[in-house]
């Protein structure tokens, strides 16, 4: 099954990527495998997963992701929907 994952870094950075394998992936990282973005930041640690029913359709939800605040990362994560719209609707202003 595909996912989209958020991956937490050891200097607290987000990364965000999309796999068919999130264990191996995830192994691949914290090898010095992964991408050059976390090769500096080792370890990482699993933040977030969501499963989906193509690699295109995982790949479309990491690029959106990629694009969003991290303040929307962040609500996304600790499962706040509630403050994922509010920051959705926001576009651009700052939170509070």
């Amino acid at each position: 099954m595909p996912y989209t994952y958020i991956l937490r870094c050891r200097d607290h950075m987000l990364y965000v990527g999309s796999t068919y394998d999130l264990e191996r992936r995830i192994a691949e990282h914290n090898a010095g495998l992964g991408a050059e973005f976390t090769v500096r930041r080792l370890p990482v640690r699993l933040a977030y997963a969501e499963e989906h029913q193509t690699i295109d359709d995982a790949y479309r939800r990491e690029k959106q992701i990629q694009g969003w605040s991290r303040a929307k990362r962040e609500a996304l994560i600790a499962g706040d929907f509630e403050r994922l719209h509010d920051l959705s609707r926001r576009r651009g202003k700052r939170a509070p």
